[in-house]
């Protein structure tokens, strides 16, 4: 069940027996010579649809852009402020709050959203017990990574060792193949790769990491493999979910 695709009346039948809402969150940045520039908003919300499914919960809109201002560098790339996120979480969650939703999943795809997300909750959490909305001390945030869910480790380990990397991944670039198999893309790509540098501004990361890759080998990516991640990553951010539900 969507919200973009749900009226108002099915909202507030929904909320009569659940008071959970999934949130896909990405971002829009460079992956490589080969990776699509919305590679984490397209995971995120396609996880996020299945979980919502396989639940029978509501899924909200994605949210595609993130805090990725290192990748600023290479073009095409768009990134949100960490205090611009914050404002746009807290603002997301308390006007649902105030119709009576108190749980609030988060699929994420892309790392450099985590710490903000969690920065995000503990704003969130203080401004609604100041707003004196029913229920505030219920509340609950959670994110849920689905590229760090130990299926979805494990499985990448086993195809790929070393060559995952940690950016511009094989397991996400699989993940989009599947999603998308009329926009796979080719390009060459050197068989060294940068890799072990520290993040920090936009100019060095791409002087440290002149292709995009961290450590990564997109060639070794395949749609079927694409289908067992997103199998695995729904499976298991089902199980969460449900569990947490129950906090």
């Amino acid at each position: 069940m969507l919200l973009h695709l749900s009226t108002w009346p099915e909202v507030e039948s929904y909320l009569g027996r659940s008071q959970g809402i999934i949130f896909p969150i990405g971002s829009t940045e460079q992956h490589g010579p080969t990776g699509l520039i919305g590679t984490d908003a397209i995971c995120a919300e396609a996880i996020a649809k299945g979980v919502g499914e396989a639940t029978r919960s509501l899924v909200g809109p994605t949210i595609n852009v993130g805090m990725a201002l290192h990748h600023t560098a290479f073009p095409g790339s768009i990134s949100l402020r960490p205090s611009t996120l914050i404002k746009v979480i807290d603002d997301y969650v308390t006007c649902l709050a105030q119709h009576g939703f108190t749980h609030f999943f988060f699929i994420n795809g892309h790392g450099g959203n985590i710490a903000t997300l969690k920065a995000a909750f503990s704003e969130t959490y203080y401004n609604l017990a100041n707003l004196q909305i029913p229920h505030s001390d219920r509340l609950r945030c959670q994110v849920g990574n689905w590229f760090m869910c130990g299926s979805v480790y494990r499985l990448a380990k086993e195809l790929y060792g070393n060559e995952e990397g940690s950016h511009a991944t094989p397991s996400e670039v699989a993940l989009t193949q599947y999603i998308y198999p009329d926009a796979i893309k080719n390009a060459p790509l050197s068989p060294e790769v940068a890799s072990g540098h520290g993040i920090y501004g936009a100019a060095d990361f791409r002087r440290s990491y002149p292709d995009g890759r961290m450590g990564s080998n997109p060639d070794l990516a395949t749609p079927e493999h694409g289908q067992q991640f997103y199998e695995l990553a729904v499976q298991e951010l089902s199980d969460r979910y449900l569990e947490f539900l129950e906090k």
